[in-house]
């Protein structure tokens, strides 16, 4: 049987990438990329040359049984995201599922992730946290968000910058005055930001600025936290 191999790939920084990832995806026939064009930078920065296609959210069904053909046909083939680890709020869960179901060796590279990178550097509580991806854009949002504010344990989200404020704000409605967040922007690149302190603050540092850019993970401390 063939081998499916889930890549890390930097989150931001190219020199993030383990001698492993390098190692992995040149020796592999065929490499899934989320975005080939995002991948290519990668790839050409370790002069990697291999064929590509595209696996993303909106083509990930479609592709899983493309991904069995190739497997089944003998080749090894690695799918990569554009950042991180595949699977973990990114493309890969469907395809890592159906490899193992039809009987062939699932091999993961570990490497820089968005998640445990952002929580330790936000010096907030990370033996126990609840990783809550990207939260739904409408519909059970506000649920989600008083479920973190009643959490006793950090949680971490995903968020895009047009709607940090919105979630701080909605937040901010159902949290007690002296809870905890940092808000972590660009983590590995050159603009890195780790920006920490009681939610009211952060808000309204963010409220504001003129424009709010880059990749966000916010981390929440439990509701019983404090310093």
């Amino acid at each position: 049987m063939a081998v499916l191999y889930v890549v890390a790939t930097p989150i931001g920084n190219l020199k993030d990438v383990t001698h492993r990832a390098v190692e992995t995806l040149s020796s592999v026939d065929i490499i899934a990329c989320e975005d080939t064009r995002t991948s290519s930078v990668l790839l050409q920065h370790y002069q990697i040359d291999k064929p590509l296609f595209s696996f993303h959210q909106h083509n990930e069904h479609h592709k899983v049984d493309h991904i069995l053909n190739i497997l089944n046909g003998g080749q090894n083939l690695a799918i990569i995201s554009d950042a991180g680890m595949p699977g973990i709020s990114d493309p890969g869960f469907l395809a890592i599922r159906a490899a193992h179901q039809n009987g062939h060796t699932v091999s993961v590279i570990p490497g820089p992730d968005a998640i445990t990178t952002a929580v330790v550097a936000s010096g907030l509580p990370c033996d126990r946290f609840t990783f809550e991806g990207f939260l739904p854009p409408k519909k059970g949002r506000q649920t989600r968000v008083k479920a973190i504010a009643e959490s006793d344990i950090t949680s971490v989200v995903y968020e895009s910058p047009h709607k940090l404020i919105r979630f701080l704000e909605m937040l901010n409605d159902f949290c007690e005055d002296d809870r905890w967040v940092c808000v972590a922007r660009e983590l590995t690149k050159k603009f890195e930001e780790i920006n920490r302190g009681l939610l009211q603050h952060v808000l309204e540092e963010y409220k504001q600025r003129p424009s709010i850019k880059g990749e966000i993970v916010v981390i929440v401390a439990g509701k019983e936290y404090s310093e």
